[in-house]
């Protein structure tokens, strides 16, 4: 759409899909170049009810042995802060992530490397499985101790809506370990997100986090994000139908599964540096596709 100036005497409306546009001259006879933006009215999505694939559509089940099956799984790697400040340098070393004994473990070292005091790795699907709705079960045990910062999350591969946290984010695990046990399921939009704190989020208290392995799942479809601790309803973000600053999550995403430590969060008590190495085990990974309707 495009907005001209309007002379005197004259009145223009320009419409476009989702949007209204005006500019009218005042009685003191100067032009006026102002725009008044009338936002879309809400779209009413419907809850289907969609139901999942029985048969995991992708898996990885970790049974092998050594680092993660690289058809599967890719890394972001080094030591920036994350945006969060976070004071580890992640890696693809078999000292940081490795399969064995039927799990995968992410493991966080207290070690200098370039700059940063710790290691650890942060690994992900992305251009390995990149999907649009579906849901995604994790069993994994979390580790333990002031200054851990586990995350179990879903980020969108193509950014269509821009950076952070305009295409948003659906954390379907995380846990600060000075608060023992509390796990949190959030999703972030432009809308609500956790530095203007207006984030969605829940959380459930999870007496052996870290010394069981527990069932994170997400159930994402056109209508809502759900969160299920145990097969148990913990969260749900549903569609407001008013675009993309609420609802970015109408493109692909890939799982990210990772161990920080410090951080604006992880960190909020500090590190207790006798606590290394710890641990993020993963028993496996499914995701399932949603059937549509």
């Amino acid at each position: 759409m495009m907005i001209k100036k309007i002379k005197k005497g004259y009145f223009l409306m320009a419409l476009s899909v989702g949007s209204i546009m005006s500019c009218q001259s005042c009685s003191s006879g100067k032009d006026v170049e102002e725009a008044i933006i009338i936002p879309p009215k809400p779209v009413t999505v419907e809850d289907k009810n969609w139901s999942f694939e029985s048969t995991p559509t992708w898996a990885d089940e970790f049974d092998y042995t050594g680092l993660p099956a690289t058809d599967k799984w890719d890394y972001d790697l080094g030591g920036s802060g994350w945006g969060n400040n976070e004071k580890q340098y992640y890696t693809n070393s078999i000292n940081n992530v490795s399969v064995g004994n039927g799990l995968l473990s992410i493991t966080a070292r207290k070690e200098n490397m370039n700059g940063m005091s710790y290691t650890s790795t942060r690994l992900v699907s992305r251009n390995k499985l990149d999907v649009l709705y579906g849901r995604f079960e994790i069993k994994a045990k979390l580790p333990t101790g002031r200054g851990t910062w586990p995350a179990i999350w879903m980020l969108p591969t193509d950014r269509a809506y821009g950076d952070w946290p305009k295409s948003g984010e659906i954390d379907i695990m995380e846990h600060v370990g000075y608060d023992q046990n509390n796990v949190h399921f959030t999703t972030h939009t432009e809308a609500y997100y956790f530095k203007i704190n207006t984030q969605k989020t829940s959380t459930k208290m999870i007496p052996d986090a870290s010394t069981a392995f527990h069932l994170y799942r997400v159930d994402w479809t056109p209508y809502a994000v759900r969160g299920y601790y145990d097969n148990v309803l913990v969260f749900e973000f549903v569609n407001e139908g008013t675009g993309y600053k609420v609802w970015p999550f109408d493109k692909r995403f890939h799982l990210l599964m990772n161990l920080a430590i410090g951080g604006d969060w992880g960190g909020a008590q500090g590190i207790d540096d006798t606590i290394f190495p710890q641990k993020l085990d993963v028993d496996y990974v499914r995701y399932y596709k949603m059937i549509d309707k």
